[in-house]
């Protein structure tokens, strides 16, 4: 599969400025930019700007940015699912999933995830693939934030929703191993009908393991 990309922008008026969010950006553009130092989600600020620039080399990968002039203040990255994870088990060359998405706390309240998900989905080759992200509530920010885990699990939802991605039932040991954790989806409306169903396999993979087992009695 040839992963087109095309390039969009949108900027959003907030109270510390203007942001610019823009992408897909490949490594020689992200290195243009700063990158905040309270971008620490995941590992320190440094380390995760290097992941991120890594992450741009590969031939899916997309990475979109909120930016001032000269600083990256938030992003999203998509790819294929890591191949230790369940959900590179077929190698759906048409499967990415949103790996994180991270805003900084002076911007956060300002729709700027909403927006990194708006123009990541201004792309029209985004309806070749079914997207996926994986919420686990021990990864919310719940102590920054003050919420709950089901405040932060509806404010979780809405921000999603604008990339198109709702909640789908999983039998994935992780997820179900809480109710606040959720599987959320998107499928692109050129996802063929075949590539549906193996996705759907995937999704419940253990009940489909048991069958199989039963089968083979």
């Amino acid at each position: 599969m040839k992963h087109e990309k095309s390039y969009y922008t949108s900027m959003r008026e907030t109270s510390e400025g203007t942001i610019i969010i823009e992408g897909p950006l490949e490594a020689s553009d992200l290195k243009k930019y700063e990158f905040h130092e309270e971008l620490t989600a995941f590992r320190p600020a440094s380390k995760q700007f290097e992941a991120i620039i890594t992450i741009s080399t590969f031939s899916e990968a997309r990475i979109i940015i909120a930016r001032t002039a000269d600083t990256i203040i938030g992003y999203v990255t998509y790819l294929h699912p890591d191949p230790l994870e369940r959900w590179s088990t077929f190698e759906m060359e048409e499967l990415l999933e949103l790996g994180a998405i991270e805003v900084i706390p002076a911007f956060r309240g300002a729709k700027i995830a909403s927006g990194l998900l708006e123009v990541s989905m201004m792309d029209d080759f985004m309806e070749n693939y079914i997207i996926i992200s994986t919420e686990y509530y021990w990864h919310w920010d719940l102590d920054g934030t003050k919420l709950s885990i089901w405040d932060y699990r509806k404010v979780m939802e809405k921000m999603m929703a604008a990339g198109g991605l709702l909640p789908a039932p999983t039998d994935d040991p992780e997820i179900i191993s809480h109710p606040a954790n959720c599987l959320m989806v998107r499928i692109g409306k050129n996802v063929t009908a075949d590539s549906i169903t193996q996705f759907d396999t995937l999704r419940f993979l253990q009940r489909h393991k048991y069958r199989n087992m039963r089968e083979g009695l």
